[in-house]
């Protein structure tokens, strides 16, 4: 990195934070989604090197980390999932609980689904900013929203009986402070 970049040296400070959760909710793995920061990192600091103008440093870099962990669940050995993992930190609590049924099933989405919903309610960005992060149309965000909502429904039905469709809406509210 250069030193007389003092814009990238900031950014990379006080926004690695927040591309770490959005990598988490992605990924599911507290692992995973470091790796996936960090190899998101290395390529805006390398494209930012190469004297390539990047007007949106903090756009970019949220396109460069959906689309690093879209193309990292293309590749054949990530289909395998390892299983009896203990969680990072004691939950108690039906919210807690909740919680973790709403990240268990968002794991259970398409990498594309996947990213929409994170970008969409977990990072606050508009449909708009979502298609051009993702590089898609608007309607495309809007059927991968409601078609990966309805497939969290289904996934929750278990855990939360037939209200799933307001206990989730709710969830997403009171865990990201999104109002939808």
């Amino acid at each position: 990195m250069h030193r007389d970049d003092p814009e990238l040296r900031e950014f990379l400070s006080h926004r690695r934070h927040a591309l770490l959760r959005s990598a988490y909710l992605m990924c599911g793995d507290t692992h995973a989604a470091e790796d996936l920061v960090q190899t998101t990192l290395i390529k805006v600091v390398m494209a930012r090197r190469g004297r390539r103008r990047i007007d949106h440093l903090d756009a970019y870099a949220r396109r460069t980390l959906v689309n690093t962990f879209i193309a990292s669940q293309r590749r054949f050995w990530h289909r395998e999932r390892p299983h009896g993992e203990l969680p990072d930190a004691p939950v108690t609590g039906a919210d807690a609980d909740l919680g973790l049924a709403v990240r268990a099933a968002l794991q259970r989405l398409a990498p594309r689904q996947r990213a929409v919903l994170v970008l969409r309610f977990f990072e606050d960005q508009s449909v708009q900013a979502t298609a051009e992060l993702l590089g898609v149309a608007e309607g495309t965000v809007k059927s991968q929203t409601a078609r990966g909502l309805e497939v969290l429904r289904a996934h929750l039905r278990d855990v939360v009986g037939d209200a799933v469709g307001e206990v989730v809406d709710e969830e997403l509210t009171h865990m990201h402070g999104v109002n939808r």
